[in-house]
């Protein structure tokens, strides 16, 4: 599945939790990670792992973001929350293809510790928030089957450089974000997957996002990270193309179609090539997911 938005929720929050459910994400992220207290991390393993047990087998997937695998604690984090049959694991703070593989390894051995099939547990790294990330980008080709795409983000990233913000005076990423975003999904594309974007991270502000995320679906990224429930339905509408892009593209595919293998074909006074039927394509694609 490829995903439009996925929500982030605290592990050790039951009442975000049920809300989470009820949000219409295409996937919920169950953090272990940054949204919990060391001090109540075992808890909040705990009910991951009830949540993951219980949870209604939908449409809408759940995933568990497990702590850095150099921090000391994500093989516990793993072994606790395996056992749930999680759909994937959002891995942090990665330096590239050699994280994929050892988590999959990891994986690996807890699927058959749990009687689950092999490869069943996906993996999704947020790919760039370590200096040393940023050069392994173009590296995660063929690293693993189970990875499924790639995400991005800007705050630990600033903080691993001793940045004091990574926004320019007008609001906007400075130049070192601009360019992990850019990297990222290259790299995506590069290994074939998706590329997720980062969180707006005001809420409130309905217009940002909706103008963040329109212009993230343009710039190529698939679909995006929240982390309020009322952020869900505006990232979803701008990760879903509506009925006038749906024609247009319709209006594209068959015009090739009667060309009959041409590589060139006229649409309203247009001339079209190839990039243009692929692109016509993923849009007709993208009607599905919603």
């Amino acid at each position: 599945m490829i995903f439009r938005s996925l929500l982030f929720v605290p592990g050790d929050s039951e009442r975000k939790l049920v809300k989470g459910a009820l949000s219409g994400a295409d996937a919920l992220v169950l953090d272990l990670e940054d949204a919990v207290d060391i001090a109540r991390l075992p808890l909040a393993r705990q009910m991951v792992h009830d949540y993951l047990l219980n949870r209604d087998q939908g449409t809408q997937e759940v995933w568990v973001r497990v702590n850095p695998l150099d921090s000391g604690l994500a093989l516990d984090d793993l072994a606790a929350v395996v056992r749930g049959r999680p759909d994937g694991i959002l891995l942090p703070k990665g330096s590239g293809a050699q994280d994929i593989q050892l988590l999959d390894h990891y994986l690996g051995a807890l699927e058959v510790r749990d009687g689950i099939a092999p490869g069943s547990v996906a993996i999704m790294p947020v790919a760039t928030e370590t200096p040393a990330a940023l050069f392994s980008l173009g590296n995660y080709k063929n690293c693993s089957t189970r990875l499924k795409a790639l995400t991005w983000g800007a705050e630990d990233l600033a903080a691993a450089i001793g940045a004091s913000t990574n926004r320019l005076a007008n609001g906007e990423y400075e130049f070192t974000y601009q360019l992990a975003r850019s990297l990222c999904l290259l790299g995506a594309r590069a290994a074939g997957l998706p590329a997720i974007d980062t969180i707006w991270g005001n809420f409130k502000d309905t217009t940002g996002l909706q103008n963040d995320a329109t212009l993230a679906r343009k710039a190529g990224f698939s679909g995006k990270i929240a982390i309020h429930p009322d952020q869900v339905p505006i990232i979803n509408q701008a990760f879903t193309p509506d009925e006038a892009e749906l024609q247009h593209a319709r209006q594209i595919v068959q015009a090739f179609e009667n060309a009959q293998g041409a590589g060139t074909v006229q649409l309203n006074g247009e001339m079209l090539d190839r990039p243009h039927l692929k692109q016509a394509q993923q849009i007709l694609a993208m009607q599905h997911r919603s």
